[in-house]
């Protein structure tokens, strides 16, 4: 494959982000006196934006519309403000994306996480790598699964979706990058199972950063 463009999901992907999200959320929960959750629930409630990881996080009787935003609210403002006190990039991850730089290969974001905190995780972790695009959930947007940030990315870098690589570790990714038309690449590495990603139909499944190289 002639591959130009690789488009990364960011958390669970590029970064393991968990440990900032649950003790982010578990704040704000304490806060209003609700109970918190475990490592293995919160990989659960992620990967589909804030607003639904909020959402899976309270109680059910109080996922009332006003209720889920005035959390959401408040666990944007902490989370911002304390969004690298244990996220680190996954092993080999800063590498294979020098790599790919070297080769000439474009890279991209795509994720559901707010557009603010996508930005600043990336300016934090990973500053002297060139991101062509770098899109998190914005308004009038619409989340992944569906196909309309991959397509933003494909106008902005004038790539074909031919020549475009898709990694993320969740079927939500799997499944956007089937909707664009472009391949995918899942990996095992971050808050999904690898059955999840054959079941949304991954392309290819890697366990390592390194093992994506062959896939170009």
């Amino acid at each position: 494959m002639d591959t130009k463009l690789m488009i990364f999901d960011l958390d669970g992907t590029l970064l393991d982000t968990i440990g900032d999200l649950a003790a982010c959320c578990d704040h704000v929960l304490a806060a209003r006196g609700l109970p918190r959750h475990t490592y293995e629930e919160y990989c659960g409630f992620v990967g589909n934006g804030v607003m639904r990881l909020v959402e899976r996080a309270l109680p059910e009787e109080l996922r009332t519309p006003e209720t889920v935003a005035a959390v959401r609210a408040d666990f944007v403002a902490y989370y911002t403000e304390n969004i690298d006190r244990f996220t680190r990039p996954y092993e080999g991850i800063p590498e294979l994306l020098r790599e790919l730089v070297q080769r000439g290969i474009r890279l991209a974001v795509a994720s559901n996480k707010f557009q603010i905190g996508t930005e600043k995780l990336v300016r934090i972790y990973f500053p002297s790598i060139r991101f062509d695009a770098v899109f998190g959930q914005r308004p009038g947007v619409p989340l992944k699964p569906d196909p309309q940030v991959v397509r933003e990315i494909l106008a902005d870098t004038d790539a074909e979706s031919g020549a475009v690589l898709y990694a993320g570790d969740s079927g939500v990714d799997m499944d956007t990058a089937r909707a664009a038309g472009v391949r995918s690449v899942g990996v095992t590495w971050g808050f999904r199972d690898r059955a999840e990603l054959y079941e949304h139909g991954a392309d290819h499944v890697v366990d390592r950063p390194g093992e994506i190289l062959e896939l170009l």
